[in-house]
């Protein structure tokens, strides 16, 4: 059986599924295989749990021929039928990358377009590389905007995503401190996010960047189709109002109250207000869509907790979101400020360096607590406050009897700050 037949078969059963515990009858079930798991055992499961087809890459596990269809490797054939798929279609397929904000500006992105444009766009942080296949191939056929975030800890990833996305607009969040284990510094984080661009430059597509990031024009050029937006000088200006807990907006034609926690999202929002203006979407539904937008999973959260109010940004953390959220919370125009901080993962050997960094930074402001938690935090000279895991900072919190003050809690996924609350 080839691509062309399977793909009959996926028209037929447009639904795919790699994991059993989620698999519906009338789906096809793709056995992947990593280091924990082995999707072909599973295969017989999945026929009789419904699945119509299942893929599998080990002869052993070929039991039912009229069932099954073998194949070398079960990955591969999955990229190479959402290829298949996306070539089916013209429309526009927009790729996001970046260091911060790629799933909070997809997710944006996403709701503006919606707002004139049947939409699909990746769910949750499907970024991978199994994530990007099935994004692709959750594709109906009468979508008319397609958002696929892709996300990437070396070198050869976006280029890979590229080549099953084929996207024809493209936009870098931005580059930060981040994956540094698996990039080699940030200069090979440059190199990584920018083979979006480098697809987009070889294949006539559409770059979007803020302005505000010189980088970001560097390493666009030789692309003809450019995109701006930024606080000046950009095709679509909008600055953030000061002082404001929540992002506010004002571009020249809106003033736009959002959701979002601190000036850093302006580039984020700025980003969906651009892209839905560059497709002749009003400025007025643009202003309606992002102020609908509720951030959730822990992205930026603002939690009323009785008097207190709560920032909860658990989701992910690197140097540079962490500085950015701290920066905006010391701003931020209120009375007690009390941090907790989770360590930062995959920074290799700049790790102690980049913690410490963090510590210089928070001695710069007045704080009425601050408590540090797990990871090299353990490992670098602080006045503040050191729990070894979340678990032993819910309990600390749970000691205290704040009242009128304002929390962040941030930290990288694996320290699992949600747990604090």
């Amino acid at each position: 059986m080839n691509i062309e037949q399977l793909y009959h078969i996926y028209r037929q059963y447009p639904s795919v599924q790699t994991d059993t515990r989620k698999l519906k009858a009338g789906d096809i079930f793709f056995a992947l295989k990593g280091p924990n798991f082995n999707g072909n055992t599973y295969a017989t499961a999945a026929l009789e749990a419904g699945a119509v087809l299942a893929v599998v890459d080990e002869e052993a596990y070929f039991t039912q021929p009229d069932k099954m269809m073998l194949v070398s490797d079960a990955l591969e054939t999955l990229q190479q039928l959402a290829l298949h798929h996306r070539k089916q279609f013209t429309i526009p397929f927009i790729g996001i990358t970046g260091t911060n904000g790629k799933t909070t500006t997809k997710e944006l992105v996403k709701t503006v377009l919606s707002a004139k444009y049947k939409t699909v766009a990746t769910v949750g942080n499907l970024n991978n590389h199994i994530g990007v296949p099935l994004t692709i191939l959750s594709i109906p056929m009468d979508t008319e905007m397609a958002v696929i975030e892709m996300g990437a800890n070396h070198q050869l990833e976006i280029e890979g995503y590229c080549k099953v996305a084929l996207p024809t607009h493209g936009l870098i969040t931005n580059i930060g401190k981040a994956h540094l284990e698996g990039f080699g510094g940030v200069e090979g984080v440059k190199k990584a996010k920018g083979e979006l661009y480098d697809f987009l430059r070889a294949n006539n597509g559409t770059v979007f960047y803020f302005n505000g990031y010189d980088y970001l024009a560097d390493m666009s050029k030789g692309i003809s189709n450019i995109v701006t937006y930024g606080t000046e000088k950009a095709d679509y200006n909008g600055e953030a109002v000061p002082g404001t807990a929540l992002l506010e907006v004002k571009t020249e034609e809106e003033h736009i109250r959002t959701h979002l926690v601190g000036a850093y999202n302006l580039p984020n929002a700025l980003a969906a207000y651009a892209i839905g203006r560059h497709f002749d979407i009003p400025s007025t539904t643009i202003k309606l869509a992002l102020e609908a937008y509720v951030p959730s999973n822990n992205r930026s959260q603002i939690i009323k907790q009785g008097s207190n109010t709560v920032i909860m940004d658990a989701y992910n953390a690197n140097p540079s979101s962490m500085k950015a959220a701290i920066e905006n919370f010391a701003g931020l125009d209120a009375g007690d400020k009390v941090l907790l901080l989770g360590g930062m993962m995959e920074l290799g050997a700049e790790s102690e360096q980049e913690h410490q960094a963090l510590i210089d930074l928070l001695e710069r402001s007045h704080w009425k607590a601050v408590v540090l938690v797990g990871g090299d935090f353990a490992k670098v000279k602080h006045p503040y406050i050191f729990m070894k895991n979340a678990e032993e900072a819910k309990h600390w919190l749970e000691q205290q009897a704040f009242e009128h003050t304002h929390l962040l809690i941030k930290g990288s996924r694996s320290v699992g700050m949600e747990k604090v609350l």
